[in-house]
């Protein structure tokens, strides 16, 4: 699993993140001002890129957190099967099944191009050339 380290209070919206080993974009973050006593929180609010439910959590806003590195790659789409399609990598030849996005429904057809991410070892289709 490739994956960096980064602070809460860096995230930003539309960036990676994961959460209980769960690959998320980050859809806000909100910091509290520091108190008295203690260090600024910082509350993170995301959704799962693979099972679409949200998640949020609360932490310091210095501390550490666990960000994956996305490996954007292009494939060929070799065949469709209802919702998911199996796609050939352009520079291996690997084969492969993802699950095509709602949105890009209409767009993959069979010989086309795609753009694929690999999130924590998971392919996802995120557009078509």
């Amino acid at each position: 699993m490739t994956e960096t380290k980064t602070a809460i209070k860096s995230l930003k919206p539309g960036r990676y993140c994961l959460i209980d080993g769960e690959p998320c974009k980050v859809i806000s973050v909100s910091i509290s001002a520091s108190g008295k006593h203690g260090a600024a929180k910082a509350r993170l609010e995301a959704v799962g890129v693979f099972d679409n439910n949200k998640r949020s959590i609360v932490k310091p806003a210095n501390s550490e957190f666990d960000v994956p590195v996305v490996e954007k790659k292009n494939g060929q789409v070799v065949a469709i099967l209802e919702n998911t399609a199996q796609v050939m990598d352009l520079e291996n030849y690997e084969t492969f099944d993802a699950i095509v996005p709602e949105e890009l429904k209409d767009k993959v057809t069979q010989g086309c191009e795609v753009q694929y991410w690999i999130l924590c070892g998971r392919k996802m289709l995120v557009g078509v050339k």
